[in-house]
């Protein structure tokens, strides 16, 4: 990689719980302004690879750097936008109030702050709900909701688990429309998931089993070194299957 445009650097990451170790020596690079993806089946260790990563936890071993600076850093978080997998919201607040109170969070004000609020919540489909409790929400909508807020702030690093769970095919297109526009902006997107067409959309891949990184690459060429036509066949040849 060209260090260059070096942006994300994982050496030697680790995480245990306890006796069971999660995660296992991740060494990792990721560019600026590319969406890179996290593939791998439940319980692989995605989510806590992206929460150390995001400086929510702490690895039992190895080191983070965003541009070059070690993490957890504060001024490095507070240019993340994260989106955990389970939707952290005020369910007795209106979709307008959660998205108020988090914009103030990150210091947005004034015109600033609604025109923000008006576009984050365009580009998920919920400018006209958003006067609804969250509690009356659906799924999906709470899904939206997240993802408006992890980009209300316009964040540098973007960091997504499994951001378009029970988000309609529609949607989920225009989700992605997006995070590929953020890209070409200068924003450098992580994002989790098990889905393959989705795994498909990114620049470059990281597929993880077992907490162990098997294989860094564009879809293409993990296809191509695997005389794979599918992402799930180069997954199934490099995970040991049969």
């Amino acid at each position: 990689m060209d260090k260059e445009h070096q942006y994300l650097k994982i050496i030697n990451l680790e995480k245990s719980f306890g006796n069971k170790k999660v995660i296992t020596d991740i060494n990792l690079d990721v560019n600026k302004a590319e969406v890179f993806g996290l593939l791998g089946p439940s319980g692989a260790g995605k989510t806590t690879l992206v929460k150390c990563v995001s400086g929510i936890d702490t690895a039992t071993k190895g080191e983070v750097y965003i541009s070059g600076e070690k993490m957890p850093k504060f001024s490095l978080m507070e240019k993340m936008g994260y989106m955990t997998q389970s939707d952290a919201l005020y369910e007795e607040l209106s979709g307008y109030e959660n998205l108020s109170f988090f914009a103030s969070i990150y210091g947005l004000k004034g015109k600033k702050k609604t025109d923000r609020i008006n576009e984050v919540a365009n580009l998920v489909k919920l400018q006209d709900d958003l006067k609804k409790t969250v509690v009356n929400y659906s799924g999906g909508m709470k899904r939206r909701l997240s993802l408006a807020i992890s980009l209300l702030h316009e964040p540098d690093l973007i960091i997504l688990d499994e951001p378009t769970v029970g988000i309609d095919p529609i949607l989920r297109k225009s989700i992605w429309d997006e995070l590929h526009r953020l890209s070409k902006l200068g924003k450098t997107v992580l994002v989790t998931t098990h889905v393959m067409d989705e795994a498909e959309k990114c620049d470059r891949l990281g597929m993880l089993q077992n907490g162990k990184l098997i294989a860094v690459g564009s879809p293409a060429e993990l296809k191509d070194s695997t005389n794979s036509k599918t992402l799930e066949d180069v997954f199934l040849k490099l995970g040991g299957a049969e």
